[in-house]
């Protein structure tokens, strides 16, 4: 019987080296914001290449249009309506929606 492949774990490392650039390309963003961009391609080349999932904060730092990073107050525009949060990315001027979750506290 052939034996499990021992190639090391890893889509751990790829999820720590995409929360790195996330949080470099925020560091960077004053000084040099086409940094940040090329920071937000690598991670999303990573996740594609190992098949990880971005996490939801890191997500939501991008824009899914033109892959810019956003900045609320800078480049993006957030507005919020019925439950509904409006990101506008002020490059491409392309809105995404997600839905506001609210927390179910059973304080009675």
């Amino acid at each position: 019987m052939k034996g499990k492949n021992r190639t090391p774990p890893v889509k751990p490392l790829a999820r720590e080296r995409i929360a790195v650039l996330f949080s470099e390309a925020e560091n960077v963003y004053r000084e040099h914001p086409e940094y940040s961009d090329r920071y937000v391609a690598l991670a999303r080349k990573i996740a594609m290449r190992q098949r990880v999932r971005i996490d939801r904060e890191h997500r939501r730092r991008y824009c899914h249009h033109c892959y810019r990073y956003l900045v609320p107050g800078v480049n993006m525009r957030v507005r919020i309506h019925h439950g509904w949060v409006a990101v506008t990315c002020r490059e491409c001027k392309k809105t995404t929606r997600y839905r506001v979750e609210r927390s179910h506290d059973n304080t009675e």
